[in-house]
């Protein structure tokens, strides 16, 4: 496979500078992608630099995943209007070792193949670093000018919200580009690869392994995804969409996937999946064909969340969706563990009853109007239940006085109430 050819025809080439093409064609080129090491999780908006590296691995490459543990305790100033804070060394090694663990899902860090992938931190070479050392092998070689031209520079110092910069966001990109010459000559790296906001910071390591050795070291960026809305990707109300499930349960991640528009669904399934160009071009005529039944999202929603989690995840991801909005069965119900479960139904109304009252049996229209507000009134309720309107665990009510126990209780501990078709309650037993 062609590494620049595949990623053009994904959507997922900004930037290359010239020569690159001709590098990677030459031999297996050693490349790497710096990471931000400010959580124990990677989030979607890592997932684009994840595929790229997986792609390079997948085309002969050996790629050099950079976490920014030097970098991170300064801030990129990239696209930011403030100053991040600042983490502590034991912090960004947990914070690398998580992000290790995720990253083995997608690259070869073990085999013995000459393109397996490596981890780095670039806190190891820079932490013995001495100020004056570094302003005098690293920074005489690349002049101030050089530097304020940069947009994220100019950005910052020009922009109306922004404090200014201080002198140590200023110096980052003289450390990343340390970085790209540390890898160029410890590593043989010859392709630094990022965003396309990082264009300014990876061309000053270019220039710095020129001006320093004489030698050939090249860029490429991807573009920045963003929603056809103009939304941020991999934004949601709650915050983040992780990779970790303890942040984002597979299930919420699942949804994000399939709730996507058309226009960005036929986009992101380039990017973020390894589907065939001829599988995808298929998807996206089914697509128009017939766009209620979005073949793309579901697609897209399957290969990532198995991806990053699991088949099995995807699956059970599923039959929560059916749970919610199909016509699922108290079997599917029962079979969903408390993780899924709760991030199913999260949001829906909760009360909490007496377990106690429980063991010993309570009648469905006192537990539905004087142990819980599901109902203002038992006329209401005796009305909806003669109706067919009322089902606790997904089995239909038929008597409001039949008597629900704790035999009843999913994971030991919940009661699914659902009232009409769309109104859920959650009780919990206590």
């Amino acid at each position: 496979m062609n590494f620049i050819e595949e990623l053009t025809w994904r959507g997922m080439i900004h930037d290359v500078m010239p020569g690159a093409k001709e590098q990677l064609e030459k031999e297996m080129t050693a490349g790497y992608l710096g990471i931000d090491p400010t959580a124990d999780s990677l989030h979607i908006g890592h997932l684009v630099g994840v595929m790229i590296l997986r792609h390079f691995q997948r085309c002969g490459h050996k790629p050099i995943a950079l976490v920014g543990g030097a970098t991170g305790m300064i801030g990129d100033p990239s696209g930011k209007s403030q100053e991040r804070n600042l983490l502590t060394e034991e912090t960004l090694r947990h914070n690398q070792d998580c992000i290790k663990a995720q990253l083995s899902r997608f690259l070869d860090f073990e085999s013995d193949a000459p393109n397996a992938a490596e981890m780095v931190n670039n806190y190891d070479w820079m932490k013995n670093f001495s100020f004056l050392e570094f302003i005098r092998d690293i920074g005489k070689h690349i002049t101030v000018n050089y530097m304020m031209a940069k947009d994220s520079v100019k950005k910052r110092l020009n922009g109306e919200t922004s404090d200014g910069m201080s002198f140590t966001e200023f110096t980052y990109q003289l450390v990343q580009g340390y970085d790209f010459l540390y890898l160029y000559q410890h590593h043989n790296c010859r392709i630094q690869m990022g965003g396309s906001d990082q264009w300014g910071n990876i061309t000053t390591g270019t220039e710095l392994i020129r001006r320093k050795t004489g030698g050939e070291a090249f860029a490429l960026t991807c573009p920045l995804i963003t929603k056809a809305d103009g939304g941020k990707f991999g934004k949601t109300e709650s915050g983040n969409v992780w990779l970790d499930r303890r942040y984002t349960s597979p299930y919420k991640f699942y949804q994000f996937w399939l709730n996507v528009s058309d226009t960005d669904a036929e986009k992101y399934i380039k990017i973020f999946t390894f589907l065939e160009k001829g599988a995808i071009d298929a998807l996206i005529e089914e697509q128009r064909q017939a766009p209620h039944l979005r073949p793309l999202q579901k697609a897209l929603a399957k290969e990532v969340t198995t991806m990053v989690h699991s088949e099995a995840d995807y699956l059970a991801a599923v039959d929560a969706s059916s749970i919610l909005f199909g016509n699922s069965t108290s079997d599917q119900l029962k079979n969903l563990d408390e993780e899924t479960f709760l991030a199913v139904f999260e949001g829906v109304p909760q009360f909490e009853i007496s377990l106690t009252e429980l063991n010993e049996g309570i009648k469905a229209i006192d537990l539905l109007t004087e142990k819980s507000a599901v109902f203002p009134s038992k006329g209401e309720m005796r009305k909806m239940t003669q109706g067919g309107g009322v089902a606790i665990n997904k089995e239909k009510l038929d008597q409001p006085d039949a008597v629900v126990t704790a035999d009843q209780l999913l994971n030991g501990r919940y009661l699914l109430v659902q009232k009409g078709k769309k109104n859920y309650f959650l009780l919990t037993a206590k």
